[in-house]
């Protein structure tokens, strides 16, 4: 089985023909941009020496570079851009990603971006006032305990990153979980609890930026589909799992 590679190309590029090069590249780019065998790429100017620029492009595999793109149609028009500058290589190489990565701590969690447990327990607390009026999902929700807002709330809070206070006090994924058994939830309920979650977060003042919401939707999504799962007719408890932790862009690996 193939992996992705990193291929680095270090430039030398005497400060005069700088503009020309960056020009170059950014045609060059749209070339990239095209393959089925670039994931990302970027290009990168040395801050204490201009001359310096460090090409980062990342491969489905070393092999799809060298005899993918490298024997596409695209590469000829792609190397036509680049050539004036290919004697100005310093380094030309394939790397392969090792186990030792991460996020720094300088990126925000969903958490701290949404405003930390106030703006959750604010989004709660809009949304099952609205929940406890809607035709549809009201007679689902009727028997609710008080303190069942300020629980998901909780919820919420650890899935976006918060602290791990949900589990703490009540368990983990499979608590959670079941509390939807044997509920039938339809899935025309589950779209109205997805739209009225939406609406909510606007009126609780949730940040409303692409990239927030993006992520945000993405775990609703997959949560009430979950919840839906689990509240037929067959489902029985899954086995202890610890909360799934949401993050920017994507969704966890995580299986039910």
């Amino acid at each position: 089985m193939t992996t992705q590679t990193v291929e680095y190309i270090r430039y030398q590029i005497p400060e005069g023909r700088s503009p020309e090069f960056l020009t170059a590249y950014t045609r060059a780019a749209r070339l990239l941009a095209a393959s089925p065998y670039c994931v990302t790429y970027e290009l990168a100017r040395c801050e204490e020496d201009f001359t310096h620029y460090v090409l980062r492009i990342v491969w489905t595999s070393t092999e799809d570079h060298i005899e993918g793109f490298r024997e596409s149609d695209l590469f000829p028009e792609f190397l036509a851009e680049i050539r004036p500058y290919v004697g100005d290589i310093q380094e030309m190489r394939h790397y392969k990603p090792t186990t030792v990565r991460g996020r720094g701590a300088s990126e925000p969690t969903l958490y701290e971006w949404a405003g930390g447990a106030e703006a959750f327990d604010r989004l709660t607390s809009v949304f099952y006032d609205k929940v406890l009026k809607d035709d549809l999902l009201g007679p689902l929700f009727a028997d609710l305990p008080a303190e069942h807002a300020a629980h998901v709330a909780l919820w919420f809070g650890e899935v976006f990153g918060g602290p791990a206070t949900y589990t703490e006090r009540h368990g983990g994924h499979s608590h959670m979980v079941a509390m939807h058994i044997g509920k039938g939830i339809t899935e025309r309920q589950r779209r109205r609890w997805v739209g009225l979650v939406q609406d909510a977060a606007d009126e609780a003042g949730l940040p409303t930026d692409a990239e927030f919401r993006s992520a945000f939707c993405a775990y609703v999504e997959w949560g009430t589909r979950l919840a839906v799962t689990f509240s037929g007719p067959d489902a029985s408890r899954p086995a202890e799992q610890p909360v799934p932790r949401w993050n920017w862009g994507a969704a966890p690996p995580w299986t039910a």
